[in-house]
C-alpha cells in the first residue's frame, strides 16, 4: 500500500561526512520499500516505520530540496539511499527522484547514489549533467545467483539488470561501485561468491568496491529476518541463535579468510576496496571537475 505525506524537511546534513563517502547532505524520498529484502536494516523499530511494506512517498519532496539548496553556498556531496531506495518501484509512478535529480544537476550539487534498481538508467542523462560537479551511483550487489537473489532480495530487479546498468553508467564516464553488503552467515558467505561479484562487477565497469562481512540485527527486524530463513532452510534460525544470540553485528564465522580473500581479488582486477581511498578519489575527480 502507498501513503502520500507532506513533509516539513528532507535534506538533513550528516554528522560524520568523512565515514561514509564524504556525503554531507542526505535525503530519502520515499519510506519503507517494495523490494523485500529480507535483511534490511530499515526495518528496525528505531527508524519508526511502523509496516516497512507500506511505502510512505513524501510528495512535495522536490519544493523542499529546492529551497533548502538554493540556500546552501558551500556545494557539497548530496547521498540518497542510505535508508530507502530511491528507485524503487514506486518511482516509476512518482518520478520524485527524477525530478530531484534535476534540482541537484541545476545547482551543481555532487551527488552519491545507492541503489538496486536498474531504473535508474531512466535518468542516465540528468546523472551525466550532474557528473559536471561529479556523480557516483552505487550498486548493492549480495550475490549474482538469480535463484538465491529471488529469496533474500524477492523483488529486486536481478543482479544481471544491475550489473548490465553498472556497464551503461560507466560507458557515461559516471563513477560507479558495488557494495557487497551484507554478507548474510551460512547464506552468501562463500569464496565463489564474493569472486564471482568482484570479477563481474570489474568485466562490467565499475571502479569500487566496498563489503562487508556480516550483517546488523535488531528487534523486530531480526524477528523477521529469522522468520524469512525457515523459509530458505529450516533450522537455520536456530543456527544464527546458537551462533550469534542478542548480537547487533552478526559476522560471518569466515570473516577473516574473506576479507583477505576479498581484498586480493580487487587488487588483482585494479578495483579500489576501501572507502577512504574512493572519497580521496571522489575529492581528485570534483577537483579536476572545477578546472573545465
Amino acid at each position: 500500500m502507498i501513503h502520500e505525506v507532506k513533509v516539513k524537511g528532507l535534506l538533513h546534513r550528516t554528522k560524520d561526512p568523512q565515514s561514509w563517502y564524504d556525503v554531507y547532505y542526505n535525503f530519502n524520498i520515499y519510506r519503507g520499500c517494495s523490494h523485500a529484502c529480507i535483511y534490511c536494516d530499515s526495518r528496525s523499530k528505531c527508524y519508526g516505520i511502523e509496516n516497512f511494506n507500506d511505502v510512505v512517498v513524501k510528495i512535495n519532496s522536490p519544493q523542499l530540496l529546492k529551497k533548502k539548496l538554493v540556500s546552501i553556498s558551500t556545494k557539497r556531496t548530496i547521498g540518497t539511499g542510505s535508508m530507502s531506495d530511491p528507485y524503487e518501484p514506486a518511482e516509476k509512478k512518482y518520478k520524485l527522484t527524477q525530478s530531484c535529480l534535476k534540482l541537484i544537476a541545476r545547482y551543481g550539487f555532487p551527488l552519491n547514489l545507492i541503489t538496486k534498481s536498474d531504473l535508474v538508467l531512466r535518468d542516465i542523462d540528468i546523472l551525466s549533467e550532474i557528473n559536471r560537479a561529479f556523480c557516483q551511483v552505487i550498486f548493492t550487489i549480495t550475490t549474482t545467483n538469480r535463484k538465491m537473489s529471488s529469496l533474500i532480495e524477492p523483488y529486486a530487479p536481478n543482479p544481471q539488470r544491475r550489473l548490465l546498468a553498472i556497464k551503461e553508467l560507466s560507458k557515461r564516464g559516471i563513477n560507479v561501485g558495488v557494495h557487497i553488503m551484507p554478507i548474510l552467515p551460512f547464506i552468501n558467505d562463500t569464496e565463489s561468491n564474493i569472486k564471482d561479484i568482484v570479477t563481474q562487477s570489474k568485466q562490467h565497469g565499475a571502479n569500487f568496491i566496498i563489503a562487508s562481512f556480516g550483517l546488523t540485527l535488531r528487534d523486530r527486524q531480526r524477528e523477521y529476518y529469522y522468520n524469512q530463513l525457515e523459509k530458505i532452510k529450516l533450522g537455520l534460525s536456530k543456527i544464527y541463535q546458537k551462533q550469534y544470540g542478542d548480537l547487533y553485528y552478526c559476522e560471518s564465522i569466515k570473516a577473516s579468510k574473506l576479507r583477505q580473500y576479498f581484498k586480493e581479488l580487487c587488487k588483482e582486477n585494479h578495483l579500489i576496496y576501501n572507502m577512504a581511498d574512493v572519497t580521496t578519489y571522489e575529492k581528485l575527480k570534483q577537483t579536476q571537475l572545477k578546472l573545465f
